[in-house]
């Protein structure tokens, strides 16, 4: 499915690049043909560069942060109640003591902080 938009795709810019030829016969040199694969390189390339994903990071937050600033502003945006964030809390601490690896770093680097604090008040 993929195949056959991108080659409408193309089929369609060709005929495009085709018919301005007609309409402009002097502007000069004639236009390069290039194979379906230049075209395909050049529309990807193309692509890659637009949206707001493509967009520097520190764009995106400025960008983002008036996003919120208006939601608020208009009194349309989130905002969590204590019941709320208690929930969304406890979901985080389920996702992530599943990972047992992570828990078992978590605990360890707790015991030698407690062990080293332990050593220093004995050394006194």
């Amino acid at each position: 499915m993929a195949a056959e938009q991108s080659n409408h795709f193309t089929r369609d810019k060709q005929e495009r690049e085709h018919s301005n030829e007609h309409q402009h016969p002097h502007a000069g040199t004639a236009p390069e043909h290039k194979s379906n694969n230049d075209t395909k390189e050049e529309t990807t390339s193309r692509k890659d560069k637009r949206g707001f994903a493509s967009m520097d990071a520190q764009l995106q937050k400025q960008i983002a942060s008036k996003g919120g600033r208006a939601a608020h502003a208009q009194g349309v945006a989130h905002e969590f109640n204590s019941t709320e964030a208690r929930e969304a809390g406890r979901k985080g601490g389920v996702a992530v003591s599943r990972n047992r690896q992570h828990m078992a770093e978590i605990g360890k680097k707790g015991g030698e902080a407690a062990h080293n604090k332990r050593k220093k008040d004995n050394s006194l």
